[in-house]
């Protein structure tokens, strides 16, 4: 990648960056996709699954076809950094990179316009709502694949902790199947100094956080993966009040989903009995953020031949993440593979979702790098001796 590319590639994340929306709300976000696509030369169609905004690249006379996907939105998070590309709007970050990644995709877009190398049709995914508001179902749901046609479909995450530009391909599971579940314990109101009057659901809640935690230690398999964990705690209004109920809001993540329906199992007998125990009720609720996100035999080895062809540390030893990713509903719907490449080591608050993140543009030749290239890949046809594609 030349250095002018580089350079407008930087400025074009900084401004996203210092300019972020959360899911369902990317208009601003769409509209300067739209504006680079044009200065591109770039044809696209807006309006997929909300904001969600699809380019299309065709040269020669191949039939093949492949997708390339980038997520857009932020996370509900207040900047705490001093850089001076911070967010500009109060408790709204990009804190997982997706501005490096919406970057990363127009940068492949640059990279293929200018190459006359390949035959075929490219399409650019630029995807909203990633974060739990179910981006990529509603773009599947809007005609995705039929009114965009690609074979199979790509997609990145960079990843803190990871060296820098090096590119992560996994066999098979790369992420887990998050869901979310709410408990809800009703007890009886009552003067904190009466409590024997009282069905105080603060002292239940208290058995249930600690029983919770025993699912994965003593319900789950060993060799099987699986977390649990409760991340709001909701109860009470006064100092001498035992309040009416408390609640908690949680998520669980599995690949398998024997182990889920365990979890989920679990998660609602726990509740139920030591609410029963209490003499209270236990109001149980579950919802799903998307599937565990699997690679496709074939397509991983081109996501794994593309990073050489690019130049790329190619790493096939980093174990799969319990966090989650909504590509999955693009994977369930075509073949592909999700990689990681590296935002280098994560210090001082560079983990994913902290508050002091921030994506590394140094990155950018080889994110949009590996994107030009594994579209290449794809379009040339299978590799020697690779595995069967599966769905």
């Amino acid at each position: 990648m030349d250095r002018d590319l580089l350079d407008k590639l930087t400025a074009w994340r900084r401004h996203l960056h210092a300019h972020p929306e959360l899911g369902r709300y990317e208009k601003a976000t769409s509209a300067f996709v739209q504006e680079r696509l044009t200065e591109l030369g770039v044809p696209f169609v807006t309006g997929v699954g909300g904001y969600g905004v699809v380019a299309t690249l065709r040269r020669g006379t191949s039939d093949r076809s492949v997708g390339l996907r980038a997520d857009m939105d932020a996370l509900p998070i207040q900047e705490a950094s001093d850089l001076p590309y911070k967010s500009r709007t109060a408790n709204v970050m990009h804190a997982c990179g997706h501005d490096g990644h919406t970057v990363s995709l127009l940068g492949a877009a640059a990279l293929l316009a200018r190459d006359e190398s390949w035959s075929g049709t490219v399409q650019l995914v630029f995807q909203p709502a990633e974060e739990g508001a179910g981006g990529a179902q509603a773009m599947v749901a809007d005609g995705l694949f039929e009114r965009f046609p690609m074979e199979r479909i790509f997609g990145l995450h960079n990843w803190p902790g990871l060296e820098a530009g090096a590119v992560a391909v996994h066999h098979g599971p790369v992420m887990s199947e998050p869901g979310r579940f709410q408990v809800t314990l009703k007890g009886t109101a009552g003067h904190a100094a009466k409590p024997d009057l009282t069905r105080d659901p603060i002292i239940a809640m208290g058995h249930l956080l600690v029983a919770l935690q025993t699912i994965v230690a003593r319900n789950v398999d060993p060799m099987d993966s699986a977390v649990v964990s409760v991340g709001q705690i909701h109860g009470g209004l006064a100092p001498n009040q035992i309040p009416t109920s408390v609640w908690i809001d949680g998520t669980y993540r599995t690949f398998k989903p024997a182990v889920r329906e365990r979890v989920m199992a679990r998660i609602r007998g726990i509740s139920e009995n030591i609410a029963a125990t209490f003499e209270m009720e236990a109001v149980v609720e579950f919802s799903t953020g998307g599937l565990a996100t699997i690679n496709t035999p074939l397509e991983e080895e081109m996501a794994a031949s593309a990073a050489k062809s690019a130049g790329l540390t190619l790493r096939r030893d980093i174990p799969a993440s319990t966090t989650g990713e909504d590509f999955s509903w693009m994977l369930k719907e075509r073949p592909g593979a999700y990689v990681w490449v590296g935002n280098g080591p994560a210090r001082d608050g560079g983990e994913l979702h902290n508050d002091r993140y921030d994506f590394n543009d140094a990155i950018l030749p080889a994110t949009a790098g590996w994107l030009a290239a594994v579209a290449r890949q794809a379009l040339e046809g299978e590799l020697s001796n690779a595995p069967v594609s599966r769905i």
